[in-house]
């Protein structure tokens, strides 16, 4: 069965065979196409009431703000190109920036957040890989690939993600929601976490849940998975069964957690991330679709 996330922007799918990314394929002999220019985890976009991205040369007036451009892939024929903007610089007129940041009420549509993310994750690798962690020499890329090789000791390695687990528990007729410190007043979400060195997946949940909100949990189901750019992450996501125990947080991961009605709950995560999705699929709804 085909995972019910598998359309949440910044996942890939979202592009279909429409976009064949950068590591497939002859870099374009010169920088023309689109451009998603990423400036403090925002698109920069014409000014105007649509969501378009600039076409054709480099976009001018940016000066040395504007980073080395670094071809993304290609979208319907078309290349795209991104590049960084420093941090602070203004930007020319005619053009304004979008937060693609779905907790700051990002307006941009699926497409854009989904290019835009995996803009932001190469712009982080592009930027976080230009020495061999073995022996500290400058890297090359790798041709056709995303990966990078050092040319004195030959190691390679390739974008870092980094997998979380999120989970919704569920007991009957009432969930579990929890909320981190500085959140907007109000809002809660799902128990999430880092896996662990030599973990597996469930075991990961069953962890996490038990070291944030001090209960226990079987049936762990998965559900989906997404990418999440901010800067480098997959969140795999679950839902599972309250096995027994009461809550008792971490407070150093947690402000609060707390068992509500699956009819009366709390502000939660936007629609574009997981979070979202698994709240509205498996808590507000009946608790009983299908995975």
């Amino acid at each position: 069965m085909t995972p019910l996330t598998v359309y949440l922007p910044f996942n890939r799918d979202v592009l279909g065979a429409a976009f064949a990314p950068a590591k497939r394929g002859a870099k374009p002999p010169e920088a023309r196409g689109r451009w998603l220019l990423v400036q403090e985890q925002g698109l920069v976009l014409p000014e105007g009431g649509d969501f378009r991205l600039p076409e054709g040369e480099p976009p001018r007036g940016f000066g040395e703000a504007l980073g080395e451009p670094l071809w993304l892939g290609t979208l319907a024929g078309v290349a795209c190109w991104t590049a960084s903007l420093a941090r602070g610089a203004a930007l020319p007129r005619g053009f304004r920036r979008e937060t693609l940041v779905p907790m700051q009420g990002t307006r941009l549509p699926d497409d854009l957040l989904t290019l835009g993310g995996m803009a932001m994750q190469a712009l982080w690798w592009q930027g976080t890989s230009g020495h061999c962690p073995r022996c500290g020499e400058r890297t090359e890329r790798i041709e056709g690939e995303w990966g990078k090789r050092c040319p004195r000791c030959r190691y390679e390695h390739y974008p870092h993600l980094h997998p979380a687990v999120i989970v919704l528990v569920r007991d009957g007729e009432r969930v579990l929601l929890a909320r981190k410190a500085g959140w907007t007043p109000g809002r809660y979400a799902l128990v999430a976490g880092f896996v662990d060195n030599g973990e597996a997946l469930e075991s990961a949940v069953a962890r996490e849940v038990k070291e944030e909100v001090g209960v226990d949990v079987t049936d762990i189901t998965y559900v989906g998975s997404q990418n999440w750019p901010f800067p480098s992450q997959l969140m795999v996501g679950f839902v599972a069964s309250w096995a027994g125990g009461e809550i008792a947080i971490d407070p150093e991961e947690l402000e609060d957690a707390r068992w509500f009605p699956r009819t009366e709950l709390p502000a939660g995560p936007a629609r574009h991330s997981i979070a979202g999705f698994i709240i509205e699929h498996f808590a507000r709804r009946s608790g009983q679709a299908a995975v």
